[in-house]
C-alpha cells in the first residue's frame, strides 16, 4: 500500500511540472526543442590592451597565444588590433603595401597610446599577423606589439617588465630618451650613444623625430643628405634656434634612422640627436637658444 502511494505522489508531480512548463510561460512541455542554436565557430581574433609573456614572433598561431595581465611580468604588450584585407590566400609579406599600410596605422596607434612619438622612449613596435594555418581559417587581423628594449640604439635587447606602456611618454619617465654621451670610432663616427643624467657631463641630447619620405631605403651616401637635413631641422626647433646655414657650425647631428629591414616593414620615423663634438656640457640643452649654441669659429 505504501510503494503504491508513493508511486502515485510521483506521478502526480511529474504532471504538475509538464502542466507548469506548458502553461503562462508559452513552453510546450518539450524540455530539447526550445534551446537557441549556437553560432557557428568563427575565426580568432586577438585582444588589444593585454600583454605577452613570451618573445615577439611576427606570424602568432592560436596555440601559442598566451596573454597575461599587464600587472604580471611580460615583454609583449598589444597596443591595437587592426583587420588586413580579406582576399589573399595567404597573411601578406613584409614590406607589401598591406603590411606597411599596417605599421603606418600601428605607428599612428602606438603614438596616442603612450602619449607622445614612440620613438622619443627606449621603445621597439613591431607587428604580427595571423599563422598559415590561422589564415586558413578565416583570421584577417594585425597585432601592433609594443616592447620596452634596453636602449635606442642597434644592439636593444627586450626587457622583461611590469606595468603598462600606456600613456608612459605622456609625463616625464625613466623611459624617455635625453641627454647621451657618445663613443666615437675611427674618424670620429659616433658609434654608439649612451644614456646619462643631464647633470652629468655628455655630449649630446635627443632632440626629437623626423618622419622621412616613403622613398626606398638610401644606399650612397649623397642619399643620406636630406636625413641630415631633417634631422638639423629636429634640432632647431628643439634648441630653438634659426633653421639657416649657420646652424652646422652650431652643433653637429647624430642620425639613427630605422635599419633596412624595419624600413622595409615602413617605418619612416628617425632618431635625431643633437652633438656637440668639441666639447661638454651639464644639464639640457632645450630651448638653449643662440647664446647656448653660439656660432663655432674653430
Amino acid at each position: 500500500m505504501q510503494r503504491a502511494t508513493r508511486t502515485l505522489i510521483a506521478a502526480l508531480a511529474v504532471a504538475t511540472l509538464l502542466a507548469g512548463c506548458s502553461g503562462a510561460g508559452g513552453l510546450d512541455g518539450d524540455l530539447i526543442d526550445d534551446w537557441a542554436a549556437l553560432p557557428p565557430p568563427g575565426p580568432f581574433t586577438p585582444a588589444a590592451g593585454v600583454c605577452h609573456e613570451a618573445e615577439f614572433i611576427d606570424a602568432v598561431a592560436l596555440a601559442a597565444y598566451a596573454p597575461v595581465a599587464c600587472a604580471a611580468p611580460h615583454r609583449v604588450e598589444t597596443v591595437h588590433v587592426g583587420a588586413l584585407p580579406a582576399e589573399r590566400s595567404e597573411p601578406p609579406a613584409v614590406g607589401s603595401a598591406e603590411m606597411r599600410t599596417a605599421f603606418t596605422e600601428c605607428d599612428k596607434q602606438t603614438n596616442g597610446y603612450v602619449g607622445d612619438n614612440w620613438r622619443a622612449g627606449r621603445l621597439r613596435l613591431a607587428v604580427a599577423v595571423p599563422s598559415g594555418p590561422g589564415w586558413a581559417a578565416g583570421s584577417r587581423w594585425y597585432r601592433c606589439d609594443l616592447m620596452e628594449v634596453s636602449t635606442a640604439e642597434a644592439a636593444a635587447t627586450v626587457v622583461l617588465r611590469t606595468g603598462s606602456l600606456r600613456d608612459a611618454l605622456r609625463s616625464p619617465s625613466a623611459l624617455r630618451l635625453g641627454c647621451q654621451q657618445t663613443r666615437t670610432g675611427r674618424g670620429g663616427v659616433v658609434q654608439t650613444l649612451v644614456a646619462v643624467d643631464c647633470a652629468e657631463r655628455h655630449d649630446a641630447e635627443f632632440a626629437g623625430v623626423w618622419q622621412a619620405p616613403d622613398r626606398p631605403y638610401p644606399t650612397r651616401s649623397a642619399e643620406w643628405a636630406p636625413f641630415y637635413a631633417g634631422c638639423r631641422s629636429v634640432l632647431a626647433r628643439y634648441a630653438r634656434l634659426p633653421d639657416d646655414a649657420d646652424l652646422v657650425y652650431r652643433s653637429d647631428v647624430v642620425v639613427r634612422p630605422p635599419g633596412a629591414g624595419r624600413w622595409r616593414a615602413g617605418d619612416r620615423g628617425v632618431r635625431c640627436y643633437l652633438w656637440l663634438s668639441d666639447r661638454a656640457v651639464t644639464g639640457s640643452l632645450k630651448d638653449a637658444g643662440p647664446a647656448g649654441l653660439p656660432v663655432r669659429t674653430k
